[in-house]
Order: structure tokens, then sequence, then C-alpha cells
């Protein structure tokens, strides 16, 4: 071969030494290898490393920590009411416990005040915290579980099955959810009543019949949102080969929807439901707001917040204190469900 001929980058000539075969050390070199992860590791390792995620989380355990765990052990009850402070300011003592100081008594501070009624604010807006949760959450349980089953079912069924169930979940949106609470509440109100004295379910009495009313319409009229979700993603995933397979093999009806369709879009669904949670939080206040929640002396978020507009001009902190927990658990739910569905979507790993 000439050297004109190998300098020429147009010649077709074959160079024997391009085909020397590879070192021990040339091909350890070349290896490059990804740590095999699964769905929930890959996505749980995209979520710790969102900051934004990862502090709205630490509020949220501890706004649980404060309404659930809290309130245990502290010194007030939520309807405890102390004759001779009404109305204190936060951090003050009426002139009976002033007296039992003096006397040498130990005396645990009313932090956030007291109410027109001589109760202690704090226990009563982290009372009042944990019911707008445990609404928020057990309506969102609720939303998932029949918005799921609903939705997979007209999803996977499709054809007229699928337009049926959707027009049904068009006529639902349309209904006016405060009105069907409000007629339940009338509605219920003495049978649940006669319950609560023949059984002695003393939570029914606690709650009252707006909050029962409240679940139920949640079971009833909240969960469209999340049916159509689950159904967009159940007509996408039943396309796929296994489910094919799956027929193939004889599997039952059922059997595919739970256990190779629900399950193949759960991290869809945790993200739908961490954001219903907020929602579920501020429909619940709006409606104790108004006087439709939770009944006295039971106390909850928009509960407080409509009583402290009576005296705003001389206690504003009353309204405060509320108002910025309602704030902050909804925020950091947002924020929560924002960084999950970053760390759970495949469509933005990248």
């Amino acid at each position: 071969m000439s050297i004109s001929e190998a300098k020429n980058p147009l010649s077709l000539q074959i160079k024997v030494d391009d085909f020397v075969p590879a070192t021990t050390e040339e091909k350890e070199s070349l290896i490059i290898m990804r740590e095999s992860v699964s769905f929930w590791k890959d996505g749980i390792r995209r979520f710790k490393k969102n900051k934004i995620a990862m502090a709205a989380l630490s509020i949220v355990l501890f706004i649980l920590f404060l309404c659930f765990i809290v309130p245990a052990f502290y010194p007030y009850k939520y309807a405890d009411q102390v004759k001779g402070s009404e109305r204190l300011a936060p951090m003050q003592y009426s002139k009976t416990e002033m007296q039992r100081i003096a006397a040498g008594e130990h005396i645990f501070p009313h932090i956030l005040g007291t109410d027109a009624n001589g109760r202690d604010y704090a226990i009563r807006v982290m009372v009042g915290g944990r019911v707008s949760m445990a609404v928020g959450i057990v309506a969102s349980i609720l939303i998932l579980i029949i918005g799921s089953i609903y939705g997979a079912v007209a999803g996977y069924f499709g054809g007229i099955i699928d337009l049926i169930m959707m027009r049904v979940v068009d006529i639902i949106y349309t209904v006016p959810d405060v009105l069907i609470i409000i007629l339940l509440a009338a509605t219920l109100k003495f049978p649940l009543e006669t319950l609560a004295k023949v059984s002695g379910f003393g939570w029914i009495q606690k709650l009252g019949p707006n909050m029962v009313s409240m679940f139920i319409v949640f079971a009833l009229l909240y969960w469209v949102g999340m049916a159509r979700i689950v159904r967009s993603q159940i007509m996408i995933l039943k396309q796929n080969e296994y489910v094919t397979a799956a027929r193939a093999l004889g599997a039952k009806k059922r059997r595919i929807i739970g256990k190779h369709l629900i399950t193949n879009c759960i991290g869809t669904l945790i993200v739908t439901t961490t954001l219903q949670i907020p929602s579920s939080i501020f429909t619940e206040s709006f409606l104790s707001f108004l006087g439709l929640g939770v009944q006295a002396p039971m106390p909850s978020l928009g509960s407080l917040a409509s009583a402290a507009l009576n005296g705003f001009q001389t206690f504003p902190e009353k309204l405060f204190a509320p108002a910025a927990l309602i704030f902050i658990i909804i925020l950091s739910f947002n924020l929560l469900g924002d960084g999950l569905r970053d760390a759970f979507d495949p469509k933005l790993k990248s």
C-alpha cells in the first residue's frame, strides 16, 4: 500500500490494525453500567433530590405531630372552660391563675390566649387542624377508592358502557354540593341523633349531622375527577402487550383490572390523591366557616376563623392563627403533590 493510499480518507482499503482484539484494560474502561433500580426506588431517589418537596413533607409531618400527638399530653382540653379567663391575650393569665401562681402553683400559659368562653385557643387550633386534616385524608381515601374503581371499569370495557358511565359523571358535575350538604344535614339530623342514642356511637354526636353529610357528599360527588383521570390512564394501558397476554391466558377481567391496570397507574393515583387532600381540607374549612361543619364544641379551622370575625379588631390573632394553619397545610400538600408528580411521572424522567 502506498503512502498516498494510506492517507486517503476515501480509500476502501481495510486496515488490519483496526481489528486487533482489545486488551482487558481497554474493555474495562469502555464498560459503563447503570445501577438497576425499581420504579419505587427510582421515584424516591428523585423525590429526595427535590428540596422544596422534602421541606413540604417535613412541614406536613410536623403539623401531623402538632395536631394528633401534642393534644394528648397538652395540659388543656379543647372543651374545658376556665372561669374568669375569657378573651385572654397570648401568654396572658387570668386573675385566678395569677393568684394560684402567687401561691406557688405552676400554671401552663395560654400560648394563643383564650376565646370568648374561656377555652384555651392553642389546643382548639390544634384540634381544629386535626379535624381538617382527618377530613381531608378520609375524604381523599374515599375519592381514591370510588373514583379508581369507577374509572377503571369505564376505561377497560369502553364502548357503550364507557359512554353511559361518563354521562353519569357529567351529570354529577352539575350537582351543587353545598345544597346537597344542607339537605342531607336537615334530613339526617333526627335519624343520626336516634342512632347515636340507641347504638351508643358518641362520635356521631361529636361530629354532628353536618359533618356526616359532608362525608356522604364526598363519597357521592367528589370522585368524578379521579374517575376521569383513571379512565384516561386505563384506556392507554389496556393496549399494552401484557394485558393481551393476560387475556390470552384466560385471566378474568376483574384480575386484569385490579392486578395489571390499576397497579400500573399507582403512581398517578398517589399523586392525584395527595393533591386531593388540600382541596378536601379547603372545602371542609369553607363549609365550617359557613356553619355547615362540625358541631360545637368540636372546633374546626373554618369554624374558628368564623368565630374570630366578631372580635377581629380587638383580637386579630384569633383569626390569624387558624387562617395561617389552613394556608400552611394547603400550600405544603400542594408542594408535596407537585414533588411526587415530578418524581413518579415517567414522562418527566429525562
